[in-house]
């Protein structure tokens, strides 16, 4: 990507509320009474005028879309983190993963385990790098962010797999990067957050992890909730892109509702990790993840709920689109800081 094109797309965003909600049809777009940052109406204005007919669509432009939109908004590198590529050894594969080193360390606080979004089929280590960043220096510990693999040509479970097979390696190796011994949490936003939810659910009577951080969960492939009819036009996660995904990411024969897939269905919620919870306003997944937190509550479960009203879906790779979603990264990376610290 050319730093002109990039200069160019920052410069558009740089200007008011005013002039970019006139160039995005003129009017506020407001729903159940929030209203969408201006700079992401603006996104959304263009990306609907360049829209590809999802009958011509395809995996490898929705993945080169992706990175592109990595590349433009993804923010800042942050000071003070290192990063190291290590590959993790799973039954069939080596799961490439990226370590994010704080200068100033915390011996006491968890390695944190996180997992990208994309619906098991698009995104990679790019879409959550500042996030990551931010949290392994809040916390002053680790943090591994897994390369899972992606379908359609590594379905369900795959993928789960991989991120399986990260979390027991952190819990394995977690004190040689100067975390806490035998101590991991899992983290994610999206899929990423329903692969969190998996392990969570799995592990709770094994080698429980110290917390889940789920960001704009995808916990429920079976979801009728008003969000997923309210939001089914909102960029960037729409019906149809939901559609997209499932289609490619489950093979013949799998349930949307199973719970492996569909970690929200569970019933019995009760003994699993802490939880801090984060929705988007403008997403179609915003029910159910508000849902999941008032049933974690309701299970004993100790969680924080927060909801981000002014954000879309996907926010965490776009800090650097917005004011807005960069104070939802940071305030995210602050609060799961806190909670890795006091993991003790």
């Amino acid at each position: 990507m050319s730093w002109l094109r990039k200069l160019l797309v920052h410069l558009a965003l740089s200007r008011s509320d005013a002039a970019l909600i006139k160039a995005s049809g003129g009017e506020p777009r407001t729903v159940r009474g929030m209203t969408l940052d201006p700079r992401f109406q603006f996104l959304e204005a263009q990306a609907r005028q360049r829209a590809i007919p999802w009958e011509q669509q395809t995996v490898a432009n929705l993945r080169a879309q992706t990175e592109a939109g990595a590349e433009l908004f993804g923010g800042p590198k942050v000071p003070g983190v290192r990063v190291e590529k290590v590959y993790i050894t799973g039954r069939s594969h080596s799961v490439p993963a990226r370590l994010y080193l704080p200068t100033v360390r915390d011996n006491s606080a968890a390695m944190m385990v996180y997992y990208h979004f994309g619906g098991g089929v698009i995104g990679s280590l790019e879409v959550c790098h500042r996030l990551c960043g931010l949290i392994a220096r809040e916390a002053g510990a680790p943090v591994l962010s897994v390369d899972y693999r992606l379908a359609p040509e590594f379905k369900f479970p795959v993928g789960l797999e991989d991120c399986i097979a990260a979390y027991t390696w952190a819990l394995d190796n977690a004190s040689r990067y100067g975390a806490a011994v035998g101590k991991a949490a899992v983290g994610g936003d999206s899929m990423g957050g329903n692969f969190a939810a998996i392990i969570a659910q799995e592990f709770k009577k094994t080698r429980p992890p110290v917390l889940q951080l789920l960001i704009y969960p995808g916990i429920d492939f079976t979801s009728e909730t008003p969000s997923m009819h309210d939001f089914a036009d909102a960029w960037p996660l729409t019906a149809e892109t939901i559609e997209f995904f499932v289609r490619n990411y489950l093979p013949e024969g799998v349930e949307p509702g199973n719970p492996r897939v569909s970690p929200g269905r569970v019933e019995d919620l009760r003994g699993l990790a802490p939880a801090l919870v984060y929705t988007a306003g403008f997403d179609m997944l915003l029910d159910q993840g508000e849902a999941y937190a008032k049933r974690l509550e309701e299970a004993g479960v100790k969680t924080s709920y927060a909801r981000f009203d002014s954000l879309p879906h996907g926010f965490v790779a776009f800090s650097g689109a917005a004011r807005a979603a960069d104070e939802a990264v940071r305030r995210i990376a602050r609060e799961t800081g806190a909670a890795l610290k006091g993991s003790r």
